[in-house]
């Protein structure tokens, strides 16, 4: 499991395991959010998630969500988990990406998200920027890379 602060109070990792919940609370995370479905490989399903999360006194997520087929709903119910969940947040699916780009299309909802910034962010956790670039661009009320109103 890699661990990869985006911003204060969130990071992301790949995948996650029920096991791994012990060493989540004692790196301080106290919310984690899934984005894995039902059925992906190496996913027991969230049960086993939710019941290893609640023995370590962690809040839990889920907004499953196949990579790049994200709703306006999953990125707003993330959007939420991120508003009211206790801080630090660990975000993660099977290889962090999705987490990725759930919190930069939550984050760039704010007309003041800095949106060079996040990508910076995303970049240095070893994520591509391009993918979240395209993601941003077509969101409508979003500053481009570039500085325009979109």
């Amino acid at each position: 499991m890699k661990i990869h602060f985006l911003e204060p109070g969130f990071a992301v990792a790949d995948a996650v395991a029920p096991e791994d919940f012990e060493d989540i609370r004692r790196q301080g995370f106290r919310t984690v959010i899934c984005n894995r479905r039902a059925g992906e490989d190496g996913y027991e399903g969230e049960e086993a998630f939710l019941e290893a999360a609640a023995s370590q006194g962690l809040q839990w997520f889920c907004v499953p969500v196949a990579s790049g087929e994200y709703t306006e709903q999953d990125v707003d119910a993330f959007a939420q988990a991120l508003d009211a969940a206790p801080a630090p947040i660990l975000g993660f699916c099977r290889t962090g990406r999705r987490a990725v780009h759930m919190w930069a299309q939550s984050r760039a909802r704010n007309p003041q998200c800095n949106i060079p910034m996040l990508l910076k962010a995303a970049h240095e956790a070893g994520h591509e920027t391009q993918p979240i670039e395209a993601l941003l661009t077509n969101a409508t009320n979003v500053e481009t890379p570039t500085g325009e109103m979109k």
